[in-house]
């Protein structure tokens, strides 16, 4: 974790610049949990998202932006793993900053 924010740090520097911090999703494991992971991650000042209750008739490509990306895939054809991410690449930065904010809440209204 701490080897993360580092990274963080160096390749993605306008999380530092802006006020904007890392939103973490992650599942409830005990080791996940701890006090000690807890309170590394408040001197982080990472966001934890509440973990979304598992529903067997809910899966995770079911939320709102996977459900999005997967429309926009069905009209692609691609030839290699570059081509693939080039195109996310793409897609994503082809949607305003507000486009992800919104998506985000969504995860827990499902």
């Amino acid at each position: 974790m701490i080897d993360l924010n580092q990274a963080l740090r160096e390749k993605r520097p306008e999380y530092q610049k802006r006020q904007h911090k890392v939103i973490l999703l992650h599942d409830n494991a005990p080791s996940h949990a701890a006090k000690l992971v807890k309170e590394t991650m408040d001197t982080f000042s990472w966001e934890i998202l509440s973990h979304v209750a598992y529903s067997p008739d809910l899966a995770p490509p079911d939320y709102y932006l996977f459900a999005l990306l997967g429309h926009a895939f069905v009209e692609q054809c691609f030839t290699s793993y570059e081509n693939v991410r080039k195109w996310f690449d793409d897609w994503v930065a082809s949607k305003e900053q507000q486009f992800f904010w919104q998506s985000i809440p969504k995860l827990a209204d499902r």
